[in-house]
């Protein structure tokens, strides 16, 4: 049985993602056939506390606490799953990262090669971050969707948050070949998961809920139609900020995920949720999304903080 799981999965693609979290370390491995990109399979999901005082918002305070944990947290894969091909993928939180978009003022710039632009990338990606660029970590691209082209689109980050994780991950035996922000990352789990739940182009919100506060999209079709952060200057509370996302249109939905019990400590909760939105809310739930497989630990599935973890693997099997 053994070799015939093992021949199984050198067949597939699989990819995990690893969130590390204020409380907790999460991991979920998916895999599709390797020959096109068909059903997903969830493999494994886990979840590893982390010690008190282990993470501070988005810096690891205790690197060996939170390597202990993803070590554990790997223990519960499958050994047929883990190969020195297995991608793997840890997220930054949304805080930690600045973005920009410099616009191209010349058509023919785009075509040129990357290096003529990257002096104009690093000193936008000081300008916003406001750290010196040997301290940066800079990801960056030439945007050419509808909604703004003729830009470059800028990610960046302190270097010492990006070298924290991939330490942690390498003192755990872990090769990250990704490192994503974790709002994208949720986002990209919560717009796969509207694909299972709504009926195609239905509007719908997505609503994120993590450490350092809460991220909201409105989604028309294949659109990001609005966006909001909460906490932001422009919001004196949670229900403003959604107001604004909902601007006087009834979503049909709203998908929640992340850490759910963390709208408590702002009087909130997912009932307040959809009564700001006037729509039903439903929570992000991996089992929705799996094949019917099962794995160790499935009461995980249900737990839509592992949105993060998801929209990770997800990436890694995408790339």
């Amino acid at each position: 049985m053994a070799l015939k799981d093992s021949l199984r999965m050198t067949m597939r693609r699989q990819a995990v993602g690893i969130d590390v979290g204020s409380q907790a370390a999460r991991i979920v491995v998916l895999s599709c056939s390797a020959r096109k990109m068909g059903p997903l399979r969830i493999e494994c999901v886990a979840l590893q506390p982390l010690p008190p005082g282990a993470m501070a918002g988005a810096e690891i305070i205790d690197r060996q606490a939170v390597a202990r944990a993803l070590s554990e947290a790997f223990g519960n894969v499958p050994q047929q799953c883990i190969s020195a091909a297995l991608r793997c993928a840890m997220a930054i939180p949304g805080s930690a990262t600045f973005t920009s978009h410099l616009p191209i003022h010349h058509a023919d710039e785009a075509q040129r090669p990357a290096t003529s632009l990257e002096p104009a990338v690093m000193m936008e990606a000081e300008r916003v971050a406001g750290i010196e660029r040997h301290a940066l970590a800079v990801d960056w691209y030439v945007d050419d969707s509808p909604k703004r082209p003729g830009t470059v689109s800028i990610a960046a980050t302190a270097r010492e948050h990006l070298e924290a994780r991939i330490e942690c991950a390498a003192m755990a035996g872990i090769t990250l070949t990704t490192v994503d922000v974790e709002p994208h990352a949720a986002l990209r789990a919560l717009r796969h998961a509207a694909t299972f739940e709504l009926e195609l182009h239905e509007p719908y919100a997505a609503i994120w809920i993590g450490s350092d506060g809460v991220y909201g999209w409105r989604i028309e079709g294949e659109t990001i139609a609005g966006e909001i952060r909460y906490p932001s200057p422009e919001y004196s509370c949670v229900a403003d900020a959604l107001r604004d996302l909902a601007e006087n249109n009834l979503n049909a939905c709203a998908l929640v995920g992340g850490e759910i019990d963390l709208l408590e400590g702002v009087c909130f909760s997912l009932a307040d949720i959809g009564d700001v939105l006037g729509c039903s809310v439903l929570p992000f739930d991996c089992s929705s999304l799996s094949d019917g497989n099962v794995i160790p630990q499935s009461e995980l599935l249900h737990e839509p903080a592992f949105a993060v973890a998801f929209g990770l693997a997800l990436r890694g099997i995408a790339q």
